[in-house]
């Protein structure tokens, strides 16, 4: 099926933050778009303003309704859906052409020169950060990103001139493989989705099969002390690192003025001082050389780097100020692996030095938490107080023996309880602390405007 021919295109979990970019893409496009999620999200709310029809059960008597045959309709699919969803088995008994949402990106991306950027963890921003150096420049971008860029309020930037398209290159379910990066960055290769690769030299050797899919005349930027990746012949590998002179980009002179930073980047290519950096947290500097890297790269000017740099307002639940007074910050992260919690605690730390900080966090599958959970322990053990919730199971069943009292048996700290979402506000008020922070990739998300309400009903903010 070429997408041109296309009349409807159809998201079985269209609330995705990957497939929500997705179903962007294709009305743009013209196609008529639909699809269905388990539950309404701030995400489905705003594809609905867009006319997107989306609904809220499992319903096979959608396609006829809409008229939907097998030659003019795409089916996409995330594998966060259960195999045994309904609408997912009848379309597959009917003939449709479904793909995965990995297999539609890759599809789309072979149109332009696609900078990819991949990692356990920091692709959202740096991807985001990217886009928008880019974006800001008269290079410009198409962007399929994996959080709501706060400057555009979106997930999904087009450019009709632009020869470029960024997008984050998911090793989950291997889904990267799919891809064919002209540009990439290699931000982290931590032990993850123990699900689908079993072990961490299986993860490693998914990366290594990613780099060896870069386009000739294409360049390859690592962080520093990663497992080798050799790069295919023809193209060119850059290493980078938060503040070490042996590699090709890094930052100097490093200096935090309030919650901001202010480096100088030093690159192959010269020195760009007095880089001011919009958004918190040492984590993020580190980001931004990966992300710089990638713009010098494709042809954006150093000027256009500093002024784009200072305008990034960030993510929307990455390092994100929900609340921000001299007595009370709360900040909401979708930290969902030990090693992105322990770095956004640190970064929380560092600017909130002596202030009380208590850490809320919701575990992100059943899984992930049995394989870290002595990892998520010593990572919560920085905070001074910490609240579990239950674990958010996503696409995954029960696993004997694995809660989140798994996590506590291995925690040091003694002020750590676990709490139904219902006691949050209760339990977070009886001790106050000075500093909030919600992270977790689940729900969690849906508890930060309440317990938001609340403290500004509270404050008489």
């Amino acid at each position: 099926m070429e997408f041109k021919n296309l009349k409807y295109a159809y998201f079985i979990g269209i609330g995705g933050i990957g497939m929500s970019a997705l179903a962007r893409f294709f009305h743009r496009q013209g196609v008529d778009v639909s699809g269905y999620d388990r539950v309404p999200s701030v995400l489905t709310s705003e594809l609905e303003m867009l006319g997107i029809q989306i609904h809220y059960e499992e319903d096979i008597n959608w396609p006829a309704e809409k008229g939907f045959l097998p030659y003019d309709t795409l089916v996409v699919y995330t594998p966060a859906i259960p195999g045994d969803n309904k609408e997912i088995l009848f379309f597959r008994e009917a003939g449709f052409d479904m793909k995965k949402r990995a297999e539609v990106l890759g599809l789309i991306s072979n149109s332009w020169d696609a900078v990819c950027v991949a990692g356990t963890h920091g692709k959202t921003t740096i991807s985001t950060l990217a886009a928008h150096l880019y974006t800001k420049s008269k290079i410009g971008c198409s962007a399929f990103i994996g959080g709501i860029a706060k400057n555009y309020n979106t997930n999904y930037l087009h450019s009709s001139k632009s020869p470029y398209v960024i997008l984050e290159a998911d090793e989950f379910d291997r889904s990267f493989l799919h891809l064919n990066p002209y540009l990439s960055v290699i931000s982290s290769m931590d032990a993850d989705h123990l699900d689908i690769y079993g072990n961490k030299k299986e993860l490693e050797k998914s990366f290594r099969e990613f780099v060896s899919l870069t386009r000739p005349g294409g360049t390859v930027i690592v962080k520093k002390g990663l497992p080798e990746l050799p790069v295919p012949e023809g193209t060119v590998q850059f290493v980078y690192s938060l503040d070490e002179d042996d590699v090709d980009f890094y930052a100097s002179n490093i200096l935090m003025i309030k919650d901001r930073y202010i480096f100088d980047l030093n690159s192959p290519f010269g020195k760009i001082e007095g880089l001011q950096l919009g958004i918190p947290g040492l984590l993020n500097v580190e980001n931004a050389v990966a992300a710089c890297a990638l713009a010098l790269i494709g042809g954006v000017s150093e000027e256009e780097i500093k002024k784009g740099l200072a305008s990034f307002k960030g993510i929307k639940r990455r390092f994100d100020y929900i609340i921000k007074t001299r007595k009370f910050v709360f900040i909401d992260d979708y930290a969902h692996h030990p090693a992105e919690i322990k770095a956004t605690v640190k970064s929380v730390k560092a600017i909130y030095e002596g202030k009380r900080i208590m850490g809320i966090f919701q575990p992100h599958l059943y899984t992930r938490t049995r394989d870290f959970a002595k990892e998520f322990a010593e990572a919560l053990d920085i905070l001074d107080r910490v609240i579990l919730l239950d674990i958010y199971p996503a696409r995954e069943l029960p696993v004997e023996g694995v809660t989140s009292e798994l996590i506590m048996k291995y925690m040091k700290n003694a002020e750590v309880e676990i709490c139904e979402k219902e006691e949050l506000f209760d339990k977070i008020i009886k001790d106050m602390p000075d500093v909030l922070l919600t992270m977790g990739a689940g729900d969690i998300d849906r508890e930060v405007p309440e317990l938001e309400a609340k403290f500004r009903t509270l404050m008489k903010l």
